[in-house]
């Protein structure tokens, strides 16, 4: 299963989304995305779950994370594609989410994240990945 994942920073802080209580994974904090439909590019699918989960058009820059987690509840692996993404026009309205929330890149790793999203929270924690890598990185996609 291909699931892409938004890594939204806006002055100095990135966008973190809580899964509903009533969904799989109950409360686990994610980035905004989801599943990669058959007919469309990740890149594609990303920008159509951002205007669906947040109502917001976004672009969608380069690729900054790739990696695979195998979860007890779920019969396949899966492989997650983190974008650098840019909010291009409308405001943010939570229509999926339980919360959101914009925090400072070190205090992602005292959330309760998925799994998945693990490796890149502590690259994201420890400067392993900066959030102006982050940045230069929407700007060369969209250049």
């Amino acid at each position: 299963m291909l699931v892409v994942a938004a890594v939204i920073v806006r002055e100095g802080r990135v966008l973190a989304c809580q899964r509903s209580r009533s969904g799989q994974f109950p409360q686990k904090w994610e980035f905004p995305g989801g599943k990669v439909q058959s007919d469309e590019s990740p890149e594609a699918a990303l920008a159509r779950e951002l205007r669906e989960e947040l109502s917001v058009n976004a672009s969608v820059g380069a690729e900054i994370c790739r990696t695979r987690h195998k979860y007890s509840e779920m019969p396949s692996v899966v492989e997650l594609i983190f974008f650098a993404a840019t909010i291009d026009s409308g405001e943010i309205h939570n229509r999926v989410f339980e919360e959101i929330a914009w925090v400072a890149p070190q205090k992602l790793t005292e959330m309760d994240f998925l799994d998945a999203d693990r490796e890149l929270i502590s690259k994201l924690a420890t400067g392993g990945i900066q959030l102006q890598r982050v940045t230069d990185a929407k700007r060369e996609a969209s250049s």
